[in-house]
């Protein structure tokens, strides 16, 4: 009897690894940029980054036959694309509560990349905190500058309270967050194969 769960089920790291023991056909779908994937990810996921979703997306609903649970580093971009397959059919997708965060905070299992790249979170921080300093020291001298401050701390609430973040989509598609090319068609195909195995 197979059972149907809803779509955009909830996970937290104990409730994935028993799972993971529990039926090892579960599908780990790790939707963050190939750098941040080639940094630290989960033995047996693959990476299908949230930008390449759409583009793929026939052949992902279309393929899929088991349990998927789809992670990034937080979960809201998770969140976001058991969204999208959930309105395209798939019903038996979850999502990993907090995402890597949340399994590195355990000391669940990693495989890590020495030099990689940082996650796109930290790079958001990074950007809006030099743009917000930048200007406020700058604000001395051009006292309209204070404004591009306010823009960059309006732009966070907004980040937060969509749970969207435009400057996070921009970097993911700045080179270094695509430094390792992705072939999601052979990712798909490794996803496959692991289902149907």
């Amino acid at each position: 009897m197979t059972v149907t769960r809803p779509a955009g089920e909830r996970l937290d790291v104990m409730a994935l690894r028993a799972a993971l023991v529990a039926d090892p056909d579960t599908l780990l779908v790790d939707v963050r940029t190939p750098g941040e994937f080639a940094a630290a990810s989960i033995d047996g996921a693959v990476n299908i980054p949230l930008d390449q979703l759409d583009a793929h997306l026939r052949r992902i609903v279309h393929d899929a036959g088991g349990r998927m649970v789809l992670l990034c580093q937080s979960g809201a971009r998770a969140a976001t694309a058991v969204e999208k397959l959930g309105r395209a059919g798939l019903t038996d997708i979850a999502v990993l509560e907090g995402g890597m965060n949340a399994w590195v905070a355990a000391e669940a299992p990693v495989r890590r990349s020495p030099g990689a790249v940082w996650s796109l979170e930290r790079q958001v921080r990074l950007v809006a905190g030099g743009i917000v300093a930048s200007s406020v020291l700058a604000s001395v001298r051009a006292p309209r500058l204070r404004f591009v401050a306010g823009a960059v701390g309006l732009g966070l609430v907004t980040a937060a309270v969509t749970d969207t973040c435009g400057l996070a989509m921009l970097l993911a598609r700045l080179p270094w967050n695509r430094s390792s090319a992705t072939d999601i068609d052979a990712e798909i195909d490794a996803a496959v194969a692991r289902l149907r195995g």
